[in-house]
């Protein structure tokens, strides 16, 4: 398959993660509010949490996400720099890629994931007994 292409498709899977997280973490804060059951979901919420802890991990780690590196890798074989290539490949690298110091977007997703983590605690998930959500 083409590498341009394929760099699109990676950073059409990274904003869909994106967007998985922000809209995921705003729905979890509406649903403790609201008292919505599904929020409480183990599988939804471990897959969030786990998405986060590695982004945070990488943070800490002044690194990448690897679909970062793998979007970038991939331009590079199909002759790119940057946010080359499709239009809608420029344009999922323009919303993903913001323009702040890596440092500040670090302390972002820091904060992020210690507002993950506090819902985690008010809001924990559970498992459905006796058809209770």
């Amino acid at each position: 398959m083409n590498p341009a292409l394929l760099a699109d498709l990676v950073a059409a899977v990274h904003l869909a993660i994106v967007v998985f997280m922000i809209a995921g973490q705003a729905a979890i804060l509406a649903g403790w509010a609201l008292g919505w059951a599904w929020i409480r979901s183990p599988w939804f919420r471990l897959v969030h949490l786990a998405i986060m802890g590695y982004i945070a991990f990488n943070a800490v780690r002044g690194e990448l996400c690897f679909l970062t590196h793998v979007e970038f890798d991939l331009r590079r074989e199909a002759g790119q720099q940057g946010a080359e290539g499709s239009f809608v490949g420029q344009l999922l690298h323009d919303i993903l890629f913001v323009d702040l110091d890596q440092g500040v977007l670090n302390g972002i997703y820091l904060a992020f994931f210690a507002v993950v983590l506090v819902c985690l605690v008010g809001a924990p998930p559970r498992r459905r007994l006796n058809g209770e959500g």
